[in-house]
């Protein structure tokens, strides 16, 4: 009898489980197929994490970025790894020792850093700092921690004494800001350019296409080179900021809009299109309600493949000098500095946002890459 009651029980999952299966919309059958995928579900989890830091960045890092000399005695300085024990014993709280100065007869009166164990500087958690504005509109001044004597470099300095974590946080933030108008400017315009392309054909879609490929020809570095010759150099931050990106979205929807273009192409004979045409509706709402809808999911997933692209864009174009430039922290302008041998024999700590700009990316990548197989019926990824 409870054998009879398992079996039951079970055949009933199954029944529930084929109808969840049949009944359940594109989108949640896509999220099924993607969880079912370890790597883009992990680079997700990372991904998050990386957006959230970025997000956060204020209220995360102990120190303003963009302010140089805050601590003159710790120029170039190493990072400052918390500890839980010493010679003298263990404790709950993290802390750092204390570095000296002092002038010794055996380097002719030079001035030294002497490390004293004695001493201890504990790290605090939810302290009083400079004033920012979390999410750009909320004024606060409590940072997530910070120390109770002097300064706490997580990551190290640079030459002008300016905190490398704090700054790895806010670059990450701005490559994403940029690189998310960059993409909402390819977005619009692929949609647009492709949907109209596509539905109307004839020599509307051959002029297009020329200028599609006229586009997709012009070469990236030679182009932004020329730009950058006649960026005025009295420009604000804030001003190149958006004229990168406003650069990088105009040269990246052509691949997009062909996408478009071509499920537009197989979609407009469709017997729900000639009967919305029947009914009267307009060549825009058929664009805008039935077609583009009906692939969705796929526009998602090419605008989460070309966000990494638009990011190593931003990066390429401010490590070669024609991109941001300080008091600008990006992981592009952080890049420059790792361009001398000096830095890679004597400074390896500022090679620490180079690894946040590699992982930002492959997680993009992965992620994306999970997604496109997710929304594509005839893959394997989530049999």
């Amino acid at each position: 009898m409870s054998a009879t009651s398992e079996q039951t029980a079970e055949t009933l999952r199954d029944q529930k489980a084929r109808e969840a299966y049949f009944t359940a919309s594109q989108r949640q059958l896509v999220w099924a197929r993607f969880k079912k995928q370890r790597a883009a579900m992990t680079a997700a989890t990372v991904l998050i994490v990386l957006i959230i830091s970025g997000i956060l960045a204020p209220f995360l890092s102990p120190y303003d970025p963009t302010i140089a000399g805050r601590n003159k005695d710790y120029m170039n300085g190493a990072p400052n790894v918390p500890m839980f024990c010493d010679k003298n014993g263990c404790s709950l709280r993290p802390f750092l020792h204390t570095i000296e100065r002092e002038r010794s007869i055996k380097t002719n009166f030079r001035w030294v850093e002497k490390v004293n164990e004695d001493k201890r500087r504990y790290v605090q958690f939810l302290v009083e700092g400079s004033d920012y504005k979390l999410l750009g509109f909320i004024p606060a001044k409590t940072h997530l921690f910070g120390i109770s004597d002097g300064y706490i470099h997580l990551f190290g300095t640079d030459a002008t004494g300016k905190d490398i974590f704090s700054r790895t946080l806010h670059a990450i933030w701005t490559s994403l800001q940029v690189g998310s108008i960059g993409v909402f400017i390819a977005f619009v315009l692929a949609l647009i350019i492709g949907g109209v392309s596509g539905y109307y054909g004839g020599w509307i879609d051959s002029v297009l296409q020329m200028v599609t490929d006229a586009v997709r020809t012009v070469p990236a570095i030679p182009l932004f080179m020329a730009i950058a010759a006649f960026i005025p150099q009295e420009w604000s931050a804030e001003m190149r900021f958006f004229f990168i990106s406003l650069i990088l979205g105009l040269i990246g929807w052509p691949t997009l809009a062909r996408r478009v273009r071509t499920h537009l192409l197989t979609e407009r004979n469709q017997e729900y299109v000639l009967a919305a045409q029947l009914c009267g509706a307009s060549s825009g709402h058929i664009i805008r309600r039935h077609l583009l809808p009906s692939f969705t999911s796929y526009i998602i997933v090419d605008l989460v493949i070309s966000f990494p692209y638009m990011v190593l864009s931003e990066t390429a174009l401010s490590f070669i000098g024609l991109g941001l430039k300080d008091p600008v922290n990006s992981l592009g302008v952080m890049l420059q500095n790792v361009t001398s041998a000096d830095v890679l024999l004597n400074y390896q700590w500022y090679f620490i946002p180079v690894i946040f700009f590699i992982t930002l990316v492959m997680a993009f990548v992965f992620v994306g890459d999970g997604l496109r197989d997710a929304a594509d019926p005839y893959s394997d990824a989530g049999k």
